[in-house]
């Protein structure tokens, strides 16, 4: 049977930081992203409400500076390469991120399967944030099903990468998961943890090298 493997994007594939807060670098907006995050994390405001305050942070969010944050950000080495390996080995990998969906959908050119965001409007902005495509932590479960269903796989064949609070649900309904460079109340649910910058050693902890 093959297996689905689930990956997080911030702070998981992104190595210290986020999306968010890659792009808001570009726009020299970096005292502002961090507030917003200090007011997420300390649950003071919601998914919706983050995304409608970052989307008026980023009125001018052009294209190329998404590629620019995209491409200049600090991802995990061995990206591709997990990827490759997990298609060739016959099992599914897909991204499931809270961030914005116009970043996270990048990473199919990497080799991802799906890969799924909160739903933001096209850049440059014309439209407000919908607060029905915005994502929060029960939604990566949904999510998980439906991609489940769609390869035909169950939740016993999923493993979860993550590092944060955001995955502790999906952590809670899969057999296998791998805290990555994760706060420790994640470390504490998971049921293998890594710390580095090599995406291809939290694979080999389930996935051992031959």
């Amino acid at each position: 049977m093959p297996r689905l493997h689930l990956f997080d994007l911030d702070g998981t594939l992104l190595h210290g930081t986020a999306a968010p807060v890659e792009i808001s670098r570009r726009l020299g907006l970096d005292a502002e992203i961090a507030e917003l995050e200090r007011d997420f994390v300390a649950r003071r405001i919601d998914p919706p409400q983050y995304a409608f305050r970052v989307r008026a942070l980023w009125a001018d969010l052009t294209e190329a500076q998404v590629t620019a944050a995209f491409e200049g950000a600090p991802w995990l080495s061995g990206i591709r390469e997990t990827w490759g390996k997990i298609r060739e080995g016959g099992d599914y990998c897909a991204v499931i991120s809270l961030s914005p969906s116009f970043f996270v959908e990048r990473l199919l050119a990497w080799g991802a399967h799906a890969a799924y965001g909160s739903r933001f409007p096209s850049v440059p902005f014309t439209e407000p944030v919908n607060p029905a495509g915005i994502l929060n932590a029960a939604a990566k479960v949904k999510i998980a099903d439906r991609l489940c269903e769609e390869f035909g796989v169950g939740r016993s064949d999923c493993i979860a990468y993550g590092d944060s609070l955001s995955d502790v649900e999906l952590f809670g309904v899969v057999p296998v998961s791998v805290a990555v460079n994760a706060d420790q109340r994640l470390v504490g649910l998971a049921t293998h943890s890594y710390v580095g910058r090599d995406l291809c050693k939290a694979y080999e902890l389930v996935c051992p090298a031959r």
